[in-house]
This record gives C-alpha cells, structure tokens and sequence, in this order.
C-alpha cells in the first residue's frame, strides 16, 4: 500500500509520527509507520514564504554558504560564513528552539496556534538568539570581556555554536557579536523553510535618549569620551521573507528581524519583525518596532567638543553616515549587492523627505499636527555650519591600505577657501575603537601649526607606525584618527577617519580532488607578518560536508616573518558545493 499524505499549507511546522490502525478479525492493531517533518515552504504558491524566483530560492533557502561584512563603509572587509542548516542533528536543534521560546506566547492568544505562522515563528527564534532571560542561544560580552569565553570573532559557522547550545542542556554559548547572532539566526530561519539573509548596516546609531539623533564628546586632544550613545562601525541584523497577513500582505516581501539585545529607553530588547518598506515609507504605527528601526537608518550624527568636562560646543551635525550603506550577499555571487534603497528613497528627495515627515510626528506626538515646514525649521536650528563656512575644507585621506605589521599612512588635506591667510593650531590623535563604537585606549596624540595661505591647497602626511599602534589592538582593528582645532584659536573644526588594519590572509590549497568518501589532504599555509614573534598561535578549521566537527591545529610560535605550513586530510561525506574555512588566532588577534 502506498500512502501519501499532503499537509495544507497552513499546518504547523514540527516532527510528526504517522500511525496506522489495522482491524482484523475482530482486533484491532496500531502500529507506527515513521516519522516526519512539516516545514514552510517557499515552492508553495499557497504558503506565506513563497517566493517566486529559482534563483532566490537557491540563495536564501538552500545555500549553505554565506558572507559577513563588516569594516566600516569606506573601507568594507568580509569573511565567509558556514550556515550549516542542512547537518546532520540541526533541524532537531532549531525545533528544539521553538520548544524552549514557546513561554514568548504563552498567555497569548496565539499560544497554541502560532506554529503555523512565519510571522510568530521569527518572533520566537528572535527572542531566542540572544534575548531570553535563561536560555538564549548566545551571549555577547559585557564590556567586551570575553576571557571566560571564545573569542566572538574566532567562529567560523553557525553548526558549532547550535551543536555547543544543545550539548550543553540549551545554556548559552559564550561569547557572540552581531554577526554571529545574525547569521545563526539566518541558519535557523532557513532550516524552517524561510528565506533570509544577513544585512549589514554601516554607521549604525545606538542612543537611549534621541531616536533620531547619536552623539558623540570629544576632548581639546580628539579623543573620544565614552558616554551613553554610540555609533557602531557597523551592525548586521537579518530580513526574512514572508507575507504579513497581519498586515494583510498578500505577497511575501523582506521583514527586518534583529536578533542583537540593544538598549531601548525600556531595557534590552531584541526587534523585529519590521516590514522593510513600512522603514523606507516612514510608516512606523503599522509594524513592530518601527521605530526603532527607522531611527537606525535615518539618525543625525552629532559632535560635541568637551571643554574640562563643564561645557560642550557643537563642532557638527552630520545626516549622512547612519544608514546611508546597507548591503547584503548577491545572488548567485560572492559580491555585496547595495539595498540601501530599499530602507529609504535618496537622502535629500521629495520622497525622503516626506518619509522622514511622516515618522517625525509619530516619534514625537508633540508634532502629530505640525507641517512640513514648522518640522523643517525645527530640524535647521540642530545644525550648524559645515566646514566649508569657515573658510576651511579638511579631509583624511588613505595612502595605503595597511596590515598587521604596517605603519598607517595619511595624508591630511587642508584647503583655505578665503582671500586671506590662515594660521591654526591642530591637536592630532588616535584611539582604538570597537565594533560597536566603544572608545578604547588613546595610543597616539600630536599637536602642529598649519598656515595657508589665499586659496592655499595643502598636503600633510601623517604615519602611525606598527609599534605605536600594535600592542593596543588585540581583537578590534578599527581605528579612529582625528584632527581638531585648538579653542583658542576663535574656530572650531574637526576631521576624522576610521581605519582599518587588515588581518594577514590565511591561503588554502587543495592537494586532490575531493570525491565522496574518499581521504582528500589540504595545504594551509600562513606567515607572520610582524617583525616580532606571535605567540599562542591556533588554526581552527571547519566545513560542512568535510569535517564532522571543527579541526584545531596547535601551531605554538611562529617567529617574525616565518612562513607556517600544515597539511591537513579529511573525507568528504556529503555530496554537494563545500567550502573549507580556516581561521587563525594567536595572543595578537
């Protein structure tokens, strides 16, 4: 007898047992055919995630694969990412997930029913990732102290951090950064059934006080006070495709889900889902956590100079940076592909505009009835003059593009804009900042007269060498370089720059042609690019369908300028595209 059982699409997603019921001769017999799983279906013309194009669905649903971005937004940088959603043991975690964050609707009225639901689903594994009070899938360190952990950026995939999370009676693994949490949750939501991919937002501001304002307090030298806003370098997030049918969407379209707890004015809370076009439109009273995700994407960037810590001067208002620079893994290719456009129209057009009018009167209700105009006016009055209005463009500009061990060269360009001269006084310096915006050590200050003359162009080259720089980097490689004027010279102007050091390249080389279970050997070749030893040194390799868990390769010390090789073999043993992942750790990075 062949049996087919077809679920409707909107049964709800989860391990089922199907059973049969014999009767003969007066009795009566059950006995168990198997088990199966019911997931979301994005080839379902009649199931919420449907999503019409093959070669998205091969992307967002069936790609094991994936890319991080991260950098700043004029220096991108990226590392390859293992989602692993179709291992062995990892559809048993995600629904083990879903059993943990059922308490997220417990008293609801979705309380039994939301299974069946991408909307109540995504909730649920977004809570989950990093948000639940006791068993979140990952934590992200206080303080960026992660010693009783891993390093958050030593992970390579998301199969390890799951697998850690279930082995370990569902406590969460130490530690993660946005990243991780992202693109765990993209493995999760795509093991499900749903499309997604991770998005990283450049310039992303993080303030308790003004949604739609960060700011930042220098000192006289240009050093960055640690306060209570931020402004993250950069941060990812994931977009999921469902239809709404909250919203009465009846076609799938991209929702914004962040997984990261991030302070809201009412505690740490995770956000989402968001309809994307619902931010771009500036209609925030129709989606959760509007917002809050309009603010990331539309936020003036304000610079205050400190002055003895009793009264601060405006140096700038900036509209452009936050969220002027959204980008996600193409389809089909290993480049990034720009949806800035798809979180706001272009800044400065009628459209934009309008949007940010909109989503005005509903952050602040005391405007609900205020024209455009009054709003307009409202906003001129936080700016202030840009640079150019005194009679001076500054700007920092990269004359290299340096790696561990290199010195950093700039070159400062100074133009007078005015008929007369010029004489100021400049206080140079550079801090090491996180990620996330955080201020760490001040590593290297300068002060220098500059005089210009009637329309003068000038060029200073400025070098930050390894060894000023080197023992305070460790894990960040972003650093903040800033030029500001001295008060006492009657102007205020400033310039800055992030700079990225980039992490030397770790080469592998196939040695055969991998075929399935057949042994097949690696070279993994790497040298130290400093002019002193690097200690602790750790390769960790990893590769869905290669390595049933991470391999790690003790390589102890290597010496300045020492070429380290290794040779590795493993047996394939599933069919389909692999990538092999090698990432390297050491007491520097």
């Amino acid at each position: 007898i062949n049996i087919s059982v077809f679920p409707p699409s909107n049964a709800c997603l989860g391990r089922y047992i199907l059973n049969v019921q014999i009767t003969s001769c007066g009795h009566t017999y059950q006995r168990c055919l198997g088990d199966f799983y019911v997931l979301f279906n994005p080839w379902c013309a009649d199931d919420p995630v449907y999503m019409d194009n093959q070669a998205q669905r091969e992307e967002y649903v069936l790609n094991e694969h994936g890319i991080l971005y991260e950098g700043v937004h004029k220096h991108i940088t990226s590392r390859p990412w293992h989602f692993g959603q179709f291992e062995d043991g990892i559809l048993d975690i995600c629904l083990k997930i879903l059993d943990m964050g059922a308490s997220y609707h417990h008293g609801s009225d979705r309380d039994r029913c939301w299974r069946n639901d991408p909307v109540h689903v995504s909730m649920v594994v977004n809570h989950m990732i990093s948000s639940h009070t006791t068993n979140s899938i990952m934590k992200i360190p206080e303080n960026n102290d992660y010693l009783k952990g891993t390093k958050p950026f030593s992970w390579n995939g998301s199969v390890p951090i799951l697998q850690q999370w279930y082995n370990g009676r569902c406590r969460p693994v130490r530690y993660g950064y946005c990243g991780s949490l992202a693109a765990v949750m993209c493995t999760v939501m795509r093991c499900l059934g749903i499309p997604s991919r991770v998005v990283t937002n450049f310039c992303f501001p993080s303030s308790t006080e003004n949604l739609l304002g960060v700011n930042e307090v220098f000192d006289c030298t240009g050093r960055n006070l640690c306060g209570k806003d931020k402004l993250w370098r950069y941060h990812c997030w994931n977009e999921s495709w469902m239809a709404r049918r909250d919203l009465n969407q009846c076609c799938g379209d991209w929702q914004c889900l962040d997984p990261t707890p991030l302070e809201t004015g009412r505690g740490n809370s995770c956000s989402g889902p968001t309809w994307v076009r619902s931010i771009r439109e500036g209609d925030l009273d129709l989606d959760y956590d509007g917002q809050q995700m309009f603010s990331r994407v539309n936020s003036n960037y304000v610079g205050w100079l400190s002055h003895n810590n009793a009264t601060k001067t405006k140096v700038f208002c900036d509209t452009w940076p936050c969220g002027q620079h959204l980008i996600t893994k193409s389809v089909g290719s290993e480049q990034f592909q720009d949806i800035t456009g798809a979180y706001k129209y272009e800044l400065g057009s009628v459209k934009n505009k309008e949007a940010f009018y909109r989503a005005y009167r509903r952050i602040h209700p005391g405007y609900c009835n205020a024209s455009n105009c009054h709003i307009e006016r409202e906003l001129s009055a936080l700016k202030n003059p840009f640079l150019s209005d005194s009679g001076v463009n500054m700007r920092l500009k990269m004359a290299n593009c340096p790696m561990y061990g290199e010195d950093v060269q700039l070159q400062w360009l100074l133009e007078n804009l005015r008929n007369e001269n010029k004489t100021l006084k400049f206080h140079l310096c550079a801090q090491i900042i996180t990620y996330s915006g955080c201020p760490m050590d001040q590593f290297w200050k300068d002060s220098v007269n500059v005089t210009l003359g009637p329309r003068e162009v000038k060029k200073i080259p400025l070098c930050i060498s390894y060894s000023q720089y080197g023992p305070y980097l460790c894990d960040h490689n972003i650093m903040k370089v800033v030029a500001v004027s001295d008060p006492e010279c009657g102007e205020v102007l400033m310039v800055s720059r992030d700079v990225v050091i980039n992490r030397p390249p770790v080469i592998v080389k196939l040695l055969s042609q991998p075929r399935l279970k057949v042994p097949c050997t690696a070279e993994i070749s790497f040298c130290n690019p400093l002019q002193e030893d690097m200690k602790n040194c750790v390769m960790t390799l990893e590769g869905c369908g290669l390595f049933k868990e991470p391999m790690t390769i003790d390589l102890g010390t290597l010496a300045a300028n020492q070429q380290a090789r290794t040779v590795v073999e493993f047996t394939p043993y599933r069919l389909g595209s692999h990538r092999l992942l090698a990432n390297l750790g050491c007491h520097k990075f």
